[in-house]
């Protein structure tokens, strides 16, 4: 069984910065995309940014210039830097792993549990 295990939220007042960190950890054979969503209270779940294993990144136009998105793949590891927050950044942010189980080889989808990012002066 795989699982995402996030860490670096919390509350920051509008400018500031955050860095955000997700682990994967389990039966892995590969992980081919990590990514961010974040979803707002009373909005749906919305991409912020994604990676590949070759470093092809995605991000919403919302956080381009902002948010930079980078992976560690020998340690299944993605990270969110998130500089210039606003107060519209706030949200649950969650990370996402695509790939590969290491047990019987089939389509592996998971999601982290999610952690609180507070944009308020």
């Amino acid at each position: 069984q795989v699982q995402l295990v996030e860490s670096g939220g919390g509350a920051v007042q509008p400018g500031g910065s955050l860095r955000l960190s997700c682990a994967a950890s389990g039966s892995i054979f590969r992980i081919n995309v990590m990514g961010w969503y974040r979803q707002a209270p009373g909005k749906q779940r919305e991409l912020v940014a994604t990676i590949t294993s070759t470093s092809r990144t995605t991000r919403a136009d919302s956080v381009k210039g902002r948010f930079t998105i980078s992976r560690d793949n020998n340690k299944n590891t993605v990270y969110l830097q998130m500089n210039s927050l606003k107060p519209e950044d706030t949200a649950v942010y969650y990370c996402y792993a695509g790939g590969v189980d290491g047990i019987d080889y089939r389509t592996l989808e998971v999601w982290g549990q999610g952690t609180l990012v507070t944009v308020s002066s």
